[in-house]
């Protein structure tokens, strides 16, 4: 019999804020996963990230994609103990973080899309 275990953090996400709050306050000790814009969500470990525009050889992220790097931020926060544990990551604004872990071979080793 083989087994197949997956051990990264699974990531739900939405499109509109409502759909986001009503699912990250259903599930507590989720991560939060917000575009700049978007409203706050009091009292859970979150992170940002900004439009996607850099040029793939800028100093700043090398490229990468700010939800990317966002997601990373969130992953060292939670292993430096810098944010509480959350065993799942709720994302707004699906297009860029659906694309970072599409793409990027460290998000996409530490994190998967929830199905």
């Amino acid at each position: 019999m083989a087994w197949s275990v997956d051990a990264r953090i699974p990531v739900t996400v939405f499109d509109s804020a409502a759909a986001l709050a009503a699912a990250s306050l259903a599930r507590p000790g989720v991560a939060v996963l917000l575009p700049e814009a978007a409203a706050d969500v009091p009292g859970v470990a979150s992170a940002r990230f900004g439009p996607a525009g850099h040029m793939p050889d800028c100093n700043c992220c090398g490229g990468r994609l700010p939800a990317a790097v966002a997601l990373d931020r969130l992953f060292l926060d939670r292993v430096r103990g810098a944010a509480p544990f959350f065993p799942a990551v709720v994302a707004l604004d699906g297009g860029q973080v659906r694309q970072a872990l599409a793409e990027d071979a460290v998000a996409s080793a530490r994190f998967r899309l929830a199905g």
